[in-house]
């Protein structure tokens, strides 16, 4: 338990540390009777039970006792609760998308989203380099958020029920698919402030970390325009690569990355799978088969399995590096070289497709 860096998780710590120190007195009380009975009443020293049937004086103050501490712990923890749950009058609403194992942080009204993903090298969960201060809590993309505004979550899951867990915050909320939770936040200190996914969602839940950068409010408003600038240049990148031919070795380089960004959790790094759980790449049906299939799953993913869509997560080019890489690596070599020319040409044929139906 910590105080954390807001007024609601210093409520909640405060109301915990009340709770504790009644529960303290309780058991000081109670067993402070039952052992002073068991000394000084033993047979030992010629104790004789008394017999006695039931008293009602007894009966009405044990059960009042209770209720009136029950009812003043209630009163300072239903205000706390209910503080926790009013997220009105916010000046910032984020839209948190948990995803196996990612978490997809949206703007509302700025124009500005982006996944976060786990930055701890493979080396380092093998065991292969040394590990990091920051080992498994440690994002390409952390969520920032300003100091002194109150900040809306809404949050909803892609596939399974997550848990966003933020300590500092005092903030803990599953994301669940189908469903919108709300919570909020606002921050008092400027700071970094980790976190993970709170529920068994996975294989990868242990590899699911929550970074906050909180800055102060001149700082995330200057934050705020650069990232539309380089969220605008990255989509001018892409409009730029739909004209460019890469080599099979650029390609190569590239979709070795991105598998080991996004598909080695599931796959593998040497691909060969989970058996049961998640097909191998080396020596895939569909990694070796038609194309346009092997495109079209990694962009539309597969409906009730873990396959997500990559549509929105990559660019072309990235899926053209991936397929490429996964079409000739793990021994596959079917010589395909996949552009993201060819991937683009795959959507637009899909959209006009769905447009003549």
């Amino acid at each position: 338990m910590t105080q954390g860096v807001t007024e609601i998780s210093g409520k909640v710590y405060e109301l915990h540390m009340l709770i504790f120190y009644i529960c303290c007195a309780i058991a000081l009380v109670v067993f402070g009777a039952m052992f002073y009975s068991i000394i000084n009443h033993r047979k030992s020293k010629g104790a004789v039970a008394a017999h006695f049937h039931e008293s009602t004086k007894v009966e009405i103050i044990w059960t009042i006792i209770p209720i009136v501490i029950l009812v003043l712990m209630a009163i300072p923890a239903t205000k706390t609760l209910i503080a926790m749950e009013d997220t009105t009058q916010s000046d910032l609403t984020v839209k948190i998308t948990g995803s196996q194992w990612k978490w997809h942080y949206s703007y509302f009204d700025q124009g500005v989203e982006f996944y976060s993903l786990l930055a701890t090298s493979q080396k380092e969960i093998d065991g292969e380099a040394p590990k990091g201060a920051h080992y498994l809590l440690e994002v390409d993309n952390p969520l920032v958020l300003p100091i002194n505004r109150k900040v809306r979550f809404l949050m909803t899951s892609d596939d399974v029920i997550h848990s966003w867990w933020v300590p500092d915050f005092a903030v803990k909320k599953d994301t669940i698919p189908g469903f919108i939770n709300e919570a909020w936040t606002r921050i008092d200190e400027p700071g970094v402030y980790r976190g993970q996914c709170a529920e068994l969602c996975g294989k990868a839940h242990g590899f699911m970390p929550i970074v906050v950068h909180a800055m102060s409010e001149d700082d995330y408003d200057a934050w705020l325009e650069e990232k539309k600038v380089e969220l605008a240049q990255a989509q001018e990148d892409a409009a730029a690569s739909l004209t460019v031919s890469l080599s099979m070795d650029e390609l190569m380089a590239s979709g070795e990355k991105v598998y080991l960004d996004r598909c080695s959790v599931c796959h593998q790094a040497n691909g060969a799978g989970i058996p049961g759980a998640f097909p191998a790449i080396k020596g895939s049906k569909v990694v070796t088969g038609d194309l346009d299939e092997h495109i079209n799953i990694i962009v539309n993913g597969r409906p009730g399995t873990a396959m997500q869509a990559f549509a929105n997560q990559l660019t072309d080019q990235e899926i053209a590096a991936v397929t490429t890489y996964q079409r000739n690596g793990f021994g596959n070599d079917t010589g395909d070289l996949v552009q993201a020319s060819d991937v683009n040409a795959f959507k637009v044929q899909e959209q006009a497709s769905k447009e003549g139906e």
